[in-house]
C-alpha cells in the first residue's frame, strides 16, 4: 500500500474524485488541508502539493517520502535539489492550467486597458465616469503584445489576443522551431527589443535567479510610454516597487498582477492603492474545473511510479542523477 497525501486546499470534490481514480487496494489517500496538520505530517510517501511549500525541512521531516507532485506547472515552492539528493521524484502538470492562466492574462489586459476598476470605483463614489477615462482607455485591437515565455501558456495567450486583433512578438531563452512560430503567428524578438517596442508585456516564465526582476527599474524605463505589464506567472519577475512608481508617474498605463513579491499583500499596500494596477490573489490556475485536466496527469504519474516506471513529468532529473 502506498500512502498518498493530498496536501493543501483544492476545489470541492477533489479528494472524492481522486479516491475513485486511485484503487483502494493499492493506495491509501488522506487529506492534509491545514498548515498545522501539514507541519505535523511525518508519514507521507507520495505527496500532491498545492499552496503549501516543500522546503528541505518538510522533506527531511518525512523520511519515507518518495515522490512530490505539484498541482500546476510551477515547482519553485519545492526544494527540488534536496528532494533529488534523497532520491525523491518531483513532478508537475505542465500545460494543465494553460487555458485558465491565459484567460486571466487576457482578462487583466482588457480590464487594465479599459479602466475597469477605475470605472467601478468612480461609480461606487457617485461619479458617472462615462467620459472620465475616455482618453486613457485602449483596445487590444492593433496592439503589439510581447509575450515573455513561449510555452503552453504563452502560446495560448498569443492565440487569444490575436482573436482581438493584436499582433504578437515573443521572447524565450529557447527559441521555438520555425514551424511553431509560423503556426502560432508569433514573431521572435530579443528581450531588449520586446521590452522597448511592446504595447503590452505578458510574463509566462518561472521565477529563477536569472529571471528575478527581469522587469526592474531600468527595464521599466525602457518600455514604451503608456505600456501595460501583465504578470500571471510568479511574483518577483517584476520589481513591484519600481512598477508602482512608474505607473504612479504616468510613464506606464498600468499593470495586471496575479503574482506579486509580497504574498499575501497587506491592506494599504501601494499595489492595492494605485488605481491603475489590478491585483488578483494568485488565482491563475484556480478554477473549480481545473482538476478535470490536472487529476488524470497526477494519477498517471503516481501509477507509473508505483509500477516501477518513470513518470512522464519529472522536473528534478539533474539532481536525481547524482544519487
Amino acid at each position: 500500500m502506498v500512502n498518498v497525501v493530498l496536501a493543501g486546499q483544492y476545489p470541492a470534490g477533489t479528494f472524492e474524485k481522486l479516491r475513485t481514480m486511485l484503487p483502494e487496494e493499492q493506495f491509501v489517500l488522506k487529506a492534509v488541508d491545514t498548515p498545522e496538520a501539514y507541519e505535523a505530517m511525518t508519514d507521507a510517501e507520495v505527496m500532491i502539493l498545492r499552496i503549501f511549500k516543500a522546503p528541505k525541512e518538510v522533506i527531511v521531516r518525512n523520511p519515507g517520502l518518495k515522490m512530490i507532485l505539484r498541482w500546476g506547472a510551477g515547482f519553485d515552492s519545492v526544494d527540488i535539489q534536496a528532494a533529488g539528493e534523497r532520491g525523491i521524484l518531483v513532478t508537475n502538470t505542465p500545460g494543465a492550467n494553460a487555458c485558465a492562466v491565459s484567460e486571466l492574462a487576457v482578462m487583466l489586459m482588457l480590464a487594465v486597458g479599459r479602466k475597469l476598476l477605475c470605472h467601478t470605483r468612480s461609480l461606487t463614489q457617485g461619479e458617472w465616469s462615462k467620459n472620465t477615462y475616455l482618453n486613457s482607455s485602449f483596445c487590444l485591437n492593433n496592439k503589439l503584445v510581447g509575450i515573455v515565455g513561449g510555452g503552453n501558456i504563452g502560446r495560448q495567450v498569443a492565440a487569444k489576443v490575436q482573436a482581438f486583433g493584436a499582433q504578437v512578438q515573443y521572447y524565450d531563452a529557447y527559441r521555438l522551431p520555425a514551424g511553431v512560430e509560423e503556426g502560432c503567428r508569433m514573431t521572435y524578438a530579443p528581450l531588449e527589443r520586446l521590452i522597448e517596442t511592446s504595447d503590452i508585456i505578458s510574463l509566462h516564465v518561472p521565477l529563477l535567479d536569472s529571471t528575478r526582476h527581469m522587469l526592474g527599474e531600468e527595464e521599466l524605463k525602457r518600455m514604451k510610454d503608456g505600456a501595460i505589464i501583465i504578470n500571471t506567472a510568479r511574483g518577483g519577475l517584476v520589481d513591484d516597487d519600481a512598477l508602482v512608481r512608474a505607473v504612479h508617474a504616468g510613464r506606464l498605463a498600468g499593470a495586471g498582477l496575479d503574482g506579486v513579491e509580497r504574498e499575501p499583500l497587506p491592506a494599504g499596500d501601494p499595489l492595492l492603492t494605485e488605481p491603475n494596477i489590478i491585483v488578483t490573489p494568485h488565482i491563475g490556475g484556480g478554477t473549480a474545473d481545473i482538476g478535470d485536466v490536472i487529476m488524470p496527469m497526477l494519477v498517471q504519474d503516481i501509477q507509473d511510479f508505483a509500477a516501477g516506471r518513470e513518470p512522464a513529468h519529472v522536473v528534478n532529473r539533474e539532481f536525481l542523477a547524482a544519487v
